[in-house]
């Protein structure tokens, strides 16, 4: 945690994460719990699998994002019935609680788990079991689901995927609040799925959003809201490096779903001072601070919060700029988003 005299101010702030990967909340603990219920060999020839200990010691050496997601995907063989995907999510909904996240918007990536023979009835019927769980324990809480497809899977992949959500009906009776994708970007340019973001948008899915601008250019991020029509971008913090795009966003009141601490351990920087805070900040691009793969990383929103302050020494008035635009930029009602605004509005009274 942050020494800054606005760290209790950070802490109190109602918060919203648009960027959190449920698969990448799976703690080492429940991770080799779950391995042990379930009857999963973990990885013998892998020393990280000697324990929950050596395991998040391997997590603090990630060398890249595809070293991370050689033991992200890893992570995902534990999980198996609906009652793993209601404890991992619950379990990321009580911690990000106490931290004052108030509405969460959580991804998952539905290919990675029916590639194993786990139907996608069994994952989202334990993600709603522990919504549901949530909102009733946790009474300031909203939360919403994303199903994501993957960039390293054939298109033809995400292809069925899309089409099985939409035979569910799931997007239009407000189980699923939006479509994303997610995974390796590189040479993934967004023309690839075109398709697919028209097909979703065809069938009236209109909250559609993609992980771009986190390795590849800022050009995938321009392309991304030109060909595939999304409302956010997640990361996307490589759009500072188009003045022209930076116009557009603020424009346009497009979000980015920054995530600083994933940025400095998978090395997309070098430091946190080398992210685009304060020139997004005074361009008037709207962002949100996330934690992405919390588990992995060892830090949560807070954390990212603190971070982020330890490195630019925003003021109040920066914070609630952030917080009003992370707000606004939910995929919740109007209705919603104005309990969070005043939820907001009470603490900023105390810090005036």
């Amino acid at each position: 945690m942050c020494n800054d005299k606005l760290h209790q101010f950070l802490h109190d702030l109602p918060k919203c994460e648009h960027h959190v990967h449920i698969e990448g909340t799976i703690s080492a603990e429940l991770l080799f719990s779950l391995a042990s219920k379930n009857g999963i060999s973990l990885p013998a020839d892998d020393s990280a699998f000697v324990s929950p200990t050596t395991l998040r010691a391997r997590y603090k050496r990630f060398t890249s994002l595809d070293d991370f997601l050689h033991y992200y995907f890893i992570g995902f063989s534990v999980l198996l019935g609906v009652s793993d995907f209601e404890v991992l999510t619950y379990d990321y909904l009580s911690r990000a609680y106490s931290q004052k996240v108030y509405h969460a918007e959580i991804f998952f990536d539905p290919q990675a788990h029916t590639s194993r023979g786990v139907t996608y009835q069994t994952i989202i019927s334990g993600l709603n079991v522990a919504k549901q769980r949530a909102e009733r324990d946790f009474p300031k809480l909203s939360v919403e689901f994303i199903p994501c497809l993957l960039r390293h899977l054939p298109v033809a992949s995400g292809h069925r995927m899309l089409t099985e959500l939409l035979e569910t009906g799931h997007f239009s009776d407000g189980t699923l609040v939006g479509f994303g994708m997610s995974s390796t970007e590189l040479e993934r340019h967004p023309s690839l799925y075109k398709d697919i973001y028209d097909a979703a948008r065809a069938a009236g899915v209109a909250n559609l959003t993609a992980h771009y601008g986190e390795e590849g250019p800022s050009d995938y991020v321009k392309d991304a809201l030109s060909l595939l029509g999304v409302r956010r971008i997640d990361h996307g913090q490589r759009s500072a490096e188009d003045e022209e795009l930076i116009a557009q966003l603020a424009e346009t009141s497009t979000m980015l779903t920054l995530c600083p601490i994933s940025n400095v351990v998978l090395k997309g920087v070098e430091s946190m001072q080398e992210l685009p805070i304060r020139k997004f900040l005074e361009a008037g691009v709207k962002f949100s601070i996330n934690s992405d793969d919390p588990a992995y990383f060892g830090c949560y929103i807070q954390e990212n919060y603190c971070a982020v302050q330890e490195a630019f020494g925003l003021s109040v008035g920066d914070w609630e700029k952030i917080a009003r635009g992370a707000i606004t930029g939910s995929w919740c009602s109007r209705a919603r988003q104005e309990q969070l605004l005043k939820e907001l509005d009470e603490v900023l009274q105390q810090w005036a």
